[in-house]
């Protein structure tokens, strides 16, 4: 089982509707909303990585979210050993606005 906890930031005057969405979304939950900044909160439950990120995925494409990033990651119970970062990991590796992950982080 993997949890994640998700910064959503959505346009304030449909802050309401990203809320409903991500709460129809299975097993994804709202914690916290900041109705001033359109922050929301959401913690998602995952079977494994590669279910995270697709959650992660889905939940950047709903209408209205300008930005929803990974802020926390628990992983418990995964059986399988990773011997390099997931595909879809190293795909968006050098894609945050211009950031790189430093080489001594990618061992």
């Amino acid at each position: 089982m993997n949890l994640s906890g998700i910064l959503v930031v959505a346009k304030p005057e449909f802050q309401a509707q990203v809320v409903e969405a991500l709460n129809g979304l299975e097993g994804v939950e709202v914690h916290q909303v900041d109705e001033a900044t359109g922050r929301i909160v959401a913690v998602q439950e995952a079977a494994n990585i590669h279910a995270e990120i697709d959650g992660v995925k889905r939940i950047k494409a709903l209408p209205h979210v300008i930005l929803a990033e990974m802020v926390y990651h628990y992983l418990a119970d995964d059986e399988r050993k990773y011997e390099d970062m997931p595909p879809e990991l190293q795909d968006q590796q050098s894609g945050f606005d211009g950031c790189v992950v430093p080489e001594y982080l990618n061992s």
